[in-house]
C-alpha cells in the first residue's frame, strides 16, 4: 500500500527520460494522433484507453508493421470475448522477428548460454537461413497453415528456429520444457493434435545430464497425429529409428517464405492451468502477439538493436515467448540453458555479465534466494551494462526492492512486472520514465485499462481488489482449443463481471497511479511464475492407493516465498512414513513437474468439500493466511465444518 508522501526508491534522471523510446513515441503520436504532449506517461496511458483504436493504429505506424494486405478498421468489434482486431489485414509474425537480418546481418540475433556459460553466438543471417531451410522443410512435410507443431525442448537456438519456422508457414506452435514428465505433456500436446514433434534425447541441469529417450518414445506412441518427429542430438545420442535429423533439416540456405497469414490467424498454444480439467489450451494470434510484443518490449521495456535481453524462463513459461519476441526490436535475445543457482546461486548474475545483458529478468524468488544466500552481484560481477532488472512470477517483495537497490545499484531501473498467459504479456509493470517505489509496480501497461474493482464491479483505489481489465487487448486469447462454444474460455476470466476481464489477481492501484499485487484470488497454484492447476496434482497423487483424497494450496509469502503445503487424507491402515513421503513428491516430480513438489505433506482427518462436492480451496488458502473462519467461508456451503478447524489450528500454530 502507498502511504503519504513516500521517497521513491529510483528516479529516472532527466537525459534517461528524454532519450526513451516511450517519451520519443508520446511526441510523435502527438503530432500524428492527437496524444497529449504535455504530462508525461499518465497523460499518455489516460489517451492509450480514452482512444483504443488510434493508439493501436499509431503503435503499428510507429514499429513499421508490415501488413500485406491492409486493415478495414483497427477494432472491428470491442466485446469481451470475442474483441475483433484490424479485420482484413494480413501479415507474419516471422517476418517481423527477422527483418534486423538486413541490416545487421553479422550481428549476433542470439546468445546461447548453458552452464558452462561460456555464450556463443548466432548471427541474423544464420538465423534466418536456418529457419528458410526448416520452413521449406516443413512445407515439403505437408504442414499447413493452421497444423500444428510441437516442441519438447530446452531454451536453446533450435527451439527458437523451430518456433519461427513454424510461424513462417503458418503453423501453430506449442511447446513444453523437457523436465516435463510424460503425463503432463500429453494433457497439454494430446490437445491439440501436433503433426511433427521437435525432440531433444535428453537435458543438461545442475550439472547433472537427464536422459529423455523413454519420454520422447512414449509421446511418441501417444501422439497418433505425428507425421514427423525431428531429433535434436543435445546429448549426442543416435536419432531414434524412423526419427528425421535436426541437422539434415536446417542445412540448405534458402530465402524464407513467409506465409501471409489473416491478423487473428493461430501463432501458438499456451497452457495455463484453472482447478478442474485439463490445462487450458490458449491460442494467440500472430498479429495479437506481433503489436502486444512491440508495445511491450519497445516502449514499456525500451529495448532497440543496442541492447541484450536476458530473461531466466524455460519452453513451458510465457516468459520464453516473451522472451523470443525480443526480436522484433532487433534486439540480442540471450538463451540461458540451465538451472539458475548451478554452479551457484550467484549463475544467473554470472550469465548476465558474460552476455553484457542490458535488461535482465528473473523471478522474485531468485531475487530472494540471492539476498539470502548473501550474494553480492555488483561487487562480485561487472553489472556495468545492466539497466534494468526486471522481475516476475510472484510480487517482489519490498526487501527484494532495497537488495537489488543496495547490491547490484543505486542507479538501478528495477521492474516488478506482472501479467499472464492468459494474454502473453504484461498488465502492469515497467515504464522507462516514472520513478519506482518500493513494493510497488509501476503504472498499467499502454492501452490496458487495468482497475481494481470491488464484488459489486466498482473501481476502488487504495483498496484490495480484483484485478480486471475493461477493454480488449490485443494478446487476449482468439479462443481456447477445443473449447467450440467458447464457454470455457467465458468462464475462465468473465463469468465475474460480464464483457469484463477478470484475472484473478487481488491488486490494489494506488492514488499515485502504481499498483501492488497481493497475490492470486483464485487456487490455481503459481510456483516460480509456472502455473499448475491442483488438478493435476490431485490426479497424479491419488493414484497411490494410500491417498483417499488431497488437498493442495499455495500461498504468497510476505518475505516473497511460496508456501505450497499438500494436505492429505490416508485410506484405513496407511501410515504417513517416510517411505510414502518419498513417494508422494517423487510421482509428482516425475509425472508433473520438479517445481510443484509440496514444502510440506500434512495428513489431516478429512478434505472439506462444498455442498456440491467440490474440495474447498480458496476458503482453505484464506484460513492459512489468518482469515477468520466465518469471514473466509459461508458456512452453510460446506458439507463438513469441523473440518475447517483444522486448517484454523494450523495458521494459528503458523503465526
Amino acid at each position: 500500500m502507498s502511504i503519504e508522501n513516500p521517497q521513491p526508491l529510483w528516479q529516472p534522471d532527466p537525459e534517461r527520460s528524454t532519450q526513451a523510446q516511450v517519451t520519443k513515441f508520446q511526441a510523435w503520436a502527438a503530432e500524428r494522433h492527437g496524444a497529449p504532449a504535455e504530462g508525461g506517461y499518465p497523460a499518455l496511458h489516460r489517451w492509450s484507453v480514452d482512444e483504443l483504436d488510434t493508439f493501436w493504429k499509431a503503435v503499428t505506424e510507429w514499429f513499421d508493421v508490415r501488413f500485406s494486405t491492409p486493415y478495414a478498421r483497427v477494432l472491428g468489434d470491442r466485446s469481451m470475448p470475442g474483441a475483433e482486431w484490424f479485420p482484413g489485414a494480413t501479415l507474419n509474425y516471422a517476418e517481423h522477428a527477422l527483418r534486423a537480418a538486413a541490416t545487421r546481418p553479422d550481428e549476433p540475433a542470439l546468445l546461447h548460454v548453458d552452464e558452462t556459460h561460456d555464450p556463443r553466438p548466432v548471427t541474423w543471417t544464420e538465423l534466418r537461413r536456418q529457419v528458410g531451410s526448416l520452413a521449406a522443410e516443413l512445407r515439403a512435410l505437408g504442414v499447413r497453415p493452421g497444423d500444428r507443431v510441437s516442441g519438447y525442448l530446452p531454451n536453446i537456438p533450435q527451439a527458437v528456429v523451430a518456433l519461427l519456422a513454424t510461424a513462417a508457414v503458418g503453423g501453430v506452435w506449442t511447446s513444453c520444457a523437457p523436465d516435463f514428465g510424460a503425463r503432463s505433456v500429453l494433457d497439454r500436446f494430446q490437445q491439440v493434435e501436433p503433426v511433427v514433434l521437435f525432440t531433444v534425447d535428453g537435458y543438461r541441469y545442475g550439472g547433472k545430464e537427464h536422459d529423455r529417450r523413454e519420454t520422447v518414445a512414449e509421446l511418441r506412441r501417444e501422439l497418433p497425429t505425428l507425421r514427423a518427429v525431428v531429433h535434436i542430438p543435445l546429448l549426442g545420442t543416435e536419432a531414434p529409428e524412423g526419427a528425421l535429423e535436426w541437422s539434415a533439416l536446417t542445412a540448405a540456405d534458402v530465402e524464407p517464405v513467409f506465409e501471409q497469414v489473416p491478423f487473428e490467424h493461430p501463432l501458438w498454444v499456451l497452457y495455463s492451468s484453472g482447478t478442474t480439467g485439463l490445462p487450458k489450451a490458449i491460442v494467440q494470434s500472430q498479429g495479437g502477439i506481433l503489436v502486444e510484443h512491440l508495445k511491450q518490449l519497445g516502449l514499456h521495456c525500451d529495448l532497440g538493436p543496442e541492447d541484450r535481453f536476458f530473461w531466466y524462463t524455460s519452453t513451458g513459461w510465457m516468459m520464453w515467448n516473451f522472451l523470443v519476441s525480443g526480436l522484433l526490436t532487433g534486439t540480442t535475445v540471450v538463451l540461458y540453458d540451465g538451472s539458475p543457482g548451478y554452479p551457484d546461486t550467484g549463475a544467473q548474475w554470472r550469465v548476465a555479465e558474460r552476455t553484457g545483458a542490458t535488461l535482465y529478468g528473473t523471478s522474485a524468488a531468485y531475487v530472494m534466494a540471492c539476498r539470502k544466500a548473501g550474494v553480492h552481484p555488483s561487487r562480485d560481477f561487472d553489472l556495468s551494462r545492466v539497466r534494468c532488472v526486471a522481475t516476475t512470477g510472484s510480487p517482489l517483495p519490498p526487501d527484494g526492492f532495497r537488495w537489488l537497490h543496495d547490491e547490484v545499484g543505486d542507479d538501478l531501473w528495477i521492474a516488478s512486472v506482472s501479467g499472464g498467459t492468459d494474454v502473453c504479456s504484461c498488465f502492469a509493470g515497467a515504464v522507462p520514465t516514472l520513478p519506482v517505489y518500493i513494493g510497488e509496480l509501476q503504472a498499467p501497461g499502454l492501452g490496458t485499462d487495468l482497475q481494481a474493482w470491488d464484488p459489486d464491479g466498482r473501481p476502488v483505489v487504495e483498496e484490495v481488489g480484483e484485478l480486471v481489465v475493461t477493454n480488449p487487448m490485443p494478446s487476449m486469447p482468439v479462443r481456447f482449443w477445443n473449447d467450440p462454444d467458447g464457454s470455457r474460455y467465458h468462464d475462465s476470466y468473465f463469468d465475474t463481471y460480464p464483457g469484463v476481464w477478470r484475472h484473478g489477481d487481488w491488486i490494489t492501484v494506488t492514488s499515485r497511479g502504481s499498483v501492488v499485487i497481493h497475490g492470486r484470488s483464485d487456487s490455481t497454484l503459481n510456483r516460480q511464475g509456472v502455473r499448475m492447476g491442483s488438478a493435476d496434482i490431485y490426479e497424479a497423487v491419488e493414484r497411490l492407493p494410500e491417498i483417499k483424497e488431497s488437498l493442495v494450496i499455495g500461498i504468497e509469502q510476505p518475505d516473497g516465498g511460496y508456501w505450497m503445503p499438500l494436505f492429505v487424507h490416508l485410506a484405513p491402515g496407511a501410515v504417513l512414513d517416510d517411505a510414502l513421503l518419498d513417494r508422494i513428491k517423487r510421482t509428482i516430480r516425475e509425472q508433473l513437474s520438479p517445481r510443484h513438489v509440496p514444502d510440506e505433506v500434512i495428513e489431516v482427518p478429512g478434505i472439506p468439500h462444498t455442498l456440491t462436492g467440490k474440495r474447498i480451496e480458496v476458503p482453505v488458502k484464506r484460513l492459512l493466511q489468518g482469515t477468520a473462519l466465518e469471514k473466509a467461508v459461508n458456512p452453510g456451503s460446506i458439507d463438513n465444518l469441523e473440518l475447517l478447524h483444522f486448517y484454523e489450528d494450523l495458521a494459528r500454530k503458523r503465526a
